[in-house]
């Protein structure tokens, strides 16, 4: 008589095989750890590596002309953003102006620079013939007001009707403007000699600040707070 264990199949032991070189996952594995190595090399000497790159010797202000003794060279971590900058191992591209104040030390960015049919403001010299803040120096922000005359009167005709005149106030010819360089009184022997700057006016308000230059009174110059300087 036979037994049930008897009838029971045999089990059979499943050989667990050596990969090769042939074994297609092998190689798969040893490719994904070699760009993983390889990857976390390149990460590593890109994030460390320096380049020379272009920043402003001095206060650039807008209509400057970008050459090389305006700039210096200095040695950077830029990474993926190196091509946003001047580096310094290329000729700077000439024609080239500011279009906005690149401070002192700072960086010299291309979207900073363009060509100078770009600018929106044109270069106006001002005699100021009062005391200046010492803030008020090249790439400052400033307020320019002018001053009437005191004989200066609104109101034609007031006297005639037996109503006092009023003097003109003071008023604000243009906000937030940028210094682009203050020329002191060449004279030493003048004290309190006069002072021009060299301010950039918006276009649009170019036929106010012309007129008040013409006009009887004198112009002041208010640094505005927290500007640029």
């Amino acid at each position: 008589m036979t037994s049930t264990i008897d009838r029971l199949p045999t089990p059979t032991v499943a050989r667990v095989r050596r990969p090769t070189w042939r074994d297609p996952r092998l190689v798969l594995g040893i490719v994904l750890v070699a760009g993983s190595v390889a990857l976390g090399s390149w990460a590593v000497s890109t994030a460390g590596r320096t380049v020379a790159v272009y920043a402003a010797a001095g206060p650039l202000t807008p209509g400057e002309t970008l050459d090389v003794s305006a700039l210096r060279t200095v040695e950077v971590r830029l990474g993926a953003q190196e091509d946003d900058y001047f580096v310094a191992d290329e000729a700077v591209p000439e024609g080239l102006v500011a279009l906005r104040v690149v401070g002192d030390g700072e960086l010299v960015p291309r979207s900073a620079v363009g060509d100078a049919a770009e600018l929106a403001v044109r270069p106006v010299a001002i005699s100021v013939t009062g005391g200046l803040s010492d803030r008020v120096t090249d790439g400052a922000l400033v307020d320019i007001w002018f001053v009437p005359d005191p004989d200066t009167t609104r109101g034609a005709g007031a006297a005639d009707k037996g109503v006092a005149p009023v003097p003109e106030p003071p008023h604000e010819l243009v906000g937030q403007v940028v210094v682009a360089q203050v020329a002191e009184a060449s004279s030493t022997l003048v004290s309190g000699g006069a002072t021009t700057l060299h301010v950039l006016v918006p276009t649009g308000s170019l036929p106010e600040v012309l007129g008040a230059l013409a006009a009887e009174g004198e112009i002041a110059v208010v640094p505005v707070a927290g500007g640029a300087s």
